[in-house]
């Protein structure tokens, strides 16, 4: 009489007995199992990077700046949060702190830093002393930029790490002077690196005092500013970001039923949105290459309906010797879900070594990371593949007829 056991020794000795055959039945699923796991690692590690950069930000640090909404393109509105803004907010907004305001010159490494025969393209901001407070950045050498920097309109410019290397400056680049805008900027502080958000660097960036910044616009102009807050207690964020939308719609003249043409963020919350793009991402690449896992379960129905032809005689025996139908189907079941599992096995070993490499050649990447989840899905649909497509070689085979099977010629 049959048993589980007996199945799953049989089983195991099957696949023993036939090991080139066993491996080429599982490599569809080792490549697609290996696949789905090295696009998931790489995604999720990437955002375990971003989510580790903006850990560093704070989570009662509110950002305010410009969102162009439709109506404002179609009209022509041009939209900006300017400094009569920061006014506002600064004089009406109660329970908030180090208030400080960011003018945008260049944005994403789009303006050109000179130093000697160098150029290189950084984004260049102009701030104020309370940046620091907000920003949770520090130099690793000098000095960040001071009151009497942006109240003096100084040409002075703190860096970040990147900009060293772009400019082949001295490691120590304090003293050093920079080109832009066609003035020229002492450094006076390099910054501690920051790395990646969003497939950004964030220290090909240079800073200026805020004052020399809105000089280097004219005094005409009404900047686009961005302007960032901290907000004394936590707890109290939904509240002032309540507090600052009121302030704004009323200096904005948006009429009730519109839209913002501004928009409020912690970091919590576009690390938030961000997430949820990528995961997004990874449903559906990880969707994409599942479909593999298709490939190799047909794989597996094929090389089995091979075996059971080669062991028609030994399935003649076992039936003669008293193994039942389910006997035989449950055999042959619980090879193609061993198979399927030992395909999910090395898959995953083969999908987390390939992302691993990848990750370590990218600069700034944490590394893989394979979430649990991902390794019970991967470990499921290897099973359920299993089963599925050895539903029918395990019925073939528990069809026999024992009389047909004994007379058959191998």
């Amino acid at each position: 009489m049959y048993n589980l056991a007996e199945s799953l020794r049989s089983a195991l000795q099957a696949i023993r007995a036939h090991k080139l055959r066993s491996f080429l039945t599982t490599l569809g699923i080792i490549i697609a199992v290996a696949a789905v796991i090295a696009v998931v690692s790489l995604i999720q590690g990437f955002s375990h990077s971003v989510t580790n950069t903006f850990a560093n930000l704070g989570s009662n640090v509110l950002t305010i700046s410009s969102n162009e909404t439709d109506e404002d393109f179609f009209s022509g509105k041009i939209v900006k949060v300017t400094p009569a803004d920061l006014q506002a907010i600064q004089h009406e907004v109660t329970g908030i702190s180090h208030i400080s305001p960011r003018l945008i010159l260049a944005r994403f490494g789009s303006g050109a830093v000179l130093s000697g025969s160098q150029t290189a393209y950084a984004g260049i901001y102009g701030i104020t002393s309370r940046y620091e407070g907000n920003a949770s950045f520090y130099p690793v050498m000098g000095r960040l930029i001071s009151p009497s920097d942006d109240l003096g309109h100084r040409r002075v410019v703190v860096i970040g790490q990147t900009l060293i290397t772009d400019l082949n400056l001295p490691k120590d680049a304090v003293g050093e002077y920079l080109q832009m805008y066609g003035q020229w900027f002492k450094v006076v502080g390099v910054l501690k690196k920051l790395g990646n958000i969003g497939g950004q660097d964030q220290d090909d960036r240079v800073y200026i005092p805020y004052g020399t910044a809105h000089s280097l616009l004219g005094a005409a102009t009404v900047p686009d500013i961005e302007i960032q807050v901290t907000v004394n207690n936590p707890g109290q964020v939904p509240a002032v970001t309540g507090r600052i939308t009121q302030v704004l719609r009323r200096m904005h003249h948006i009429k009730p039923g519109q839209e913002d043409d501004f928009v409020v963020q912690t970091p919590e919350q576009t690390l938030g949105t961000f997430n949820q793009v990528l995961n997004a991402i990874t449903l559906i690449f990880g969707g994409i290459v599942g479909i593999s896992l298709l490939v190799g379960g047909i794989g597996i129905m094929n090389i089995m309906l091979v075996s059971v032809t080669e062991r028609t005689q030994e399935i003649g025996i076992l039936k003669s010797l008293g193994a039942r139908r389910r006997d035989i189907l449950l055999q042959f079941l619980i090879e193609a879900v061993i198979l399927s599992l030992l395909g999910g096995v090395l898959g995953l070993i083969l999908g987390f070594g390939v992302g691993s490499l990848i990750a370590h050649a990218i600069p700034e990447f944490l590394g893989a990371y394979v979430p649990w989840w991902a390794v019970l899905l991967a470990f499921g649909f290897a099973a359920t593949v299993g089963v599925v497509f050895g539903i029918a070689p395990a019925a073939k085979a528990a069809a026999l007829d024992p009389i047909e099977a004994l007379r058959h010629e191998a």
